[in-house]
């Protein structure tokens, strides 16, 4: 093979009949296989192809901007533009919502389809990571599917519960209201709260000690019925919940009611108006409200 060399002769690769470049490293010889032409030319077409977009497109980052290419062409050019026409397709009814009263908007089927589905985007935006995706809540997270309402459930009722929230300390005009802790500043003994609960047990149909139920009405009567009424229906005025149905925030057994009345858990939830525009709380009130638990106002037929 050095004969072959210094004859010129291209020297093969005795094993495969190769022809070799002339590089050997200890004993073995590198093979001459060309890439093939096809792929030679698909690689320079990608380099031509790059150098004509450098030039028609945004390419090369500065410092706080891009270089425009010949076109000033740009995605996201593109999708500002198309954002403004879509603000542009949507500012009369916009406007509509912002100026009709909530019942008005609800009560006319194009404009309430149109809050709806403005509602439900800014629900799954700022909603969800409480009440779900799907608006069933969770232990401590109301279900805003059913008719069962700490605050009210017809329109005006949300819209001032998404705008000012519950317990929201930094909101003058948040919802408040606490149940006493009755076990644990000692209002109440262990066994009168265990009697208490017991009635809550009886009012919701639920399994319950008959005896110690009849020991707790009374004290239900003395220190309960004031917000959660006689029969336990509660008040929405105040946010008392209901007691006789088998909707429960905290859970529903006889050790979730009798911790709630030792001492009470209280949710907060924010005040969107500190970041949330009104026409979006409306579009989010009217978006609840159609869920399936909305109560209807006094004079509003039912668009659902």
């Amino acid at each position: 093979m050095a004969e072959q060399r210094r004859a010129g002769v291209p020297e093969r690769d005795l094993a495969t009949g190769e022809e070799t470049t002339g590089h050997e490293w200890d004993g073995i010889r590198e093979l001459n296989t060309p890439l093939p032409r096809w792929w030679l030319w698909t690689f320079y077409g990608t380099i031509l192809w790059a150098l004509v977009y450098v030039v028609l497109y945004p390419a090369w980052p500065l410092v706080d901007s891009a270089t425009r290419g010949v076109l000033g062409y740009s995605t996201r050019g593109e999708v500002e533009n198309a954002m403004e026409a879509a603000k542009e397709a949507q500012a009369e009814n916009l406007q509509l919502v912002a100026t009709l009263p909530l019942e008005d908007v609800a009560s006319d089927p194009a404009l309430a389809r149109f809050a709806i589905a403005g509602g439900r985007s800014a629900f799954l935006v700022n909603c969800v990571q409480c009440h779900g995706s799907g608006a069933a809540g969770s232990e401590g997270y109301p279900n805003l599917n059913d008719d069962d309402w700490l605050w009210g459930g017809t329109l005006d009722d949300i819209e001032t519960t998404i705008a000012h929230g519950i317990r929201f300390a930094q909101d003058p005009e948040t919802r408040v209201s606490e149940m006493p802790a009755f076990g644990a500043d000692r209002m109440l003994t262990r066994r009168e709260i265990e009697a208490a609960a017991e009635f809550v047990l009886l009012l919701s149909g639920a399994v319950h000690d008959p005896s110690l139920a009849a020991e707790g009405e009374k004290i239900y009567a003395d220190n309960c019925a004031a917000c959660h009424g006689e029969t336990g229906a509660g008040q929405a005025a105040l946010g008392a919940p209901a007691l006789g149905d088998a909707i429960w925030l905290y859970g529903a057994d006889r050790e979730a009611i009798t911790a709630q009345i030792h001492k009470p858990r209280h949710g907060v939830m924010p005040a969107w108006s500190h970041r949330l525009d009104p026409v979006t709380i409306k579009q989010l009130a009217i978006f609840v409200h159609s869920l399936g638990g909305g109560r209807v106002s006094a004079g509003l037929s039912d668009a659902r």
